[in-house]
């Protein structure tokens, strides 16, 4: 039993496991690419006050989420939470927001930290790919961020895809909803959750987004934010629905949807999949115009998305897709005596400047070993060297899916052009 264990809620991607990240990881590349985002690349932790002031001190994330610790310097750091708040720091520091707008950019490899109950494809370290799309104001800056979505989900084979889609209106209009929403929940004071009663005055939004049973009836009957919407954020949703609607991407209006961070305005979605039972969330976002400002720059329209890694592997396993296991070896060498290891091991040097994946003997295996093994590891060829072949200058290249065997002369580019 091991001495040491990695810590509840993480997980280690084990060497046979690398190729599904990195089949994921190339595809999200090829889409993204179509529509012009640019890779960035945030820090792991933050300042703390970056997120007590852009997800929200009222957030779950925020009270019961976060790793937060003071460093040797006595400043308070934290690993981040979320994607979003990291990269608007990003543009507001290097001053992206004086270029030529829109500004669109994609982060993919970015840990993620959240002290929470591990779930599956939930964990306390996970992985998120998002996009992020700055300086429009326009409803296509939200259509093309849930194009890219939906397009990355569909081509991995998750079926039924819906966008749930609702506006949560925005300053000048939210607070009449607010006042609705907080009168109509002081009705129910006493059956609301303790912790509901605290957002009731702090943000009575969440207290629609709550999980408790009954809770979750308490909101059925409350007021609906589109009653309250102003023409501007009406006017919003109209054209970026005629937009799905081009698309040919399904969607669902669904007024009980607000998202679980303070910076959203208007537009906000997530993206299910029928073929993946009752956990069908994959992907989640929103418009964020008063965030960038709200973190020192100045007014910049905003909106994007962010996708759990983990949990796109977990969709991908339940709905079947096969990720092909690529070829790890061209060639395995096997070799007899030490004049035979040197040998392979300055052919096999060779090999590989040409492009060759080649694998030789570093244990010290017999020869029959060293063939099962080969076949283990998935060679599609084998050549073994010994002290007759090494005499001739030439041995038997043999093809592991059908035993055929070729004679070849000991360099590269002879064995090169035989395995093409």
């Amino acid at each position: 039993m091991a001495a040491y264990k990695a810590p509840k809620g993480t997980k280690d991607v084990l060497p046979e496991q690398s190729y599904q990240w990195q089949f994921l990881e190339a595809r999200i590349r090829e889409i993204v690419k179509k529509y012009g985002f640019l890779e960035v690349r945030t820090p792991v932790f933050e300042h703390t006050e970056l997120f007590l002031r852009g997800v929200g001190e009222t957030t779950d994330i925020v009270q019961k989420e976060m790793y937060t610790f003071v460093d040797k310097g006595e400043r308070s750091v934290t690993l981040k939470p979320e994607g979003t708040a990291g990269v608007v720091r990003m543009f507001v520091e290097n001053n992206l927001f004086g270029e030529s707008q829109p500004t669109k950019m994609f982060y993919l490899y970015s840990p993620t930290f959240r002290y929470e109950r591990p779930q599956a494809g939930r964990l306390r370290e996970h992985h998120q790919f998002g996009v992020e799309f700055f300086g429009s104001t326009k409803p296509s800056a939200d259509a093309e961020c849930i194009a890219v979505a939906t397009e990355l989900l569909s081509s991995l084979g998750c079926g039924g895809l819906t966008v749930r889609l609702n506006s949560i209106g925005d300053p000048s209009c939210r607070p009449q909803y607010h006042e609705a929403l907080k009168s109509y929940l002081r009705g129910h004071y006493d059956e609301l959750c303790e912790t509901c009663k605290v957002r009731l005055e702090t943000n009575p939004l969440r207290v629609l987004d709550c999980k408790v049973e009954s809770c979750q009836k308490i909101a059925n009957g409350a007021p609906i934010i589109g009653d309250y919407l102003c023409d501007e954020c009406k006017d919003h949703q109209e054209h970026l629905l005629k937009l799905l609607d081009g698309m040919g991407i399904r969607y669902v209006i669904d007024p009980r949807l607000v998202r679980g961070l303070d910076y959203y305005t208007k537009t906000v979605f997530e993206i299910t999949s029928d073929s993946i039972g009752s956990q069908s969330a994959v992907c989640g976002g929103g418009r964020y115009d008063g965030l960038v400002e709200e973190i020192g720059g100045p007014h910049t329209p905003a909106v994007g998305f962010g996708l759990g890694m983990e949990r796109l592997l977990l969709v991908l396993e339940n709905t079947g897709y096969q990720i092909e296991k690529p070829v790890r070896y061209d060639l395995y060498i096997a070799s007899m005596g030490e004049e035979a290891e040197e040998k392979a091991f300055i052919l096999a040097n060779s090999l590989r400047k040409g492009g060759a994946k080649v694998e030789i003997d570093h244990i010290g295996r017999s020869v029959k070993a060293q063939m099962k093994f080969a076949d283990k590891i998935g060679a599609r060829y084998v050549l073994v060297l010994g002290g007759d072949e090494l005499a001739k200058g030439e041995a038997k290249l043999k093809r592991m899916s059908d035993g055929n065997e070729t004679t070849t002369a000991l360099d590269a580019d002879s064995i090169l052009k035989l395995m093409i």
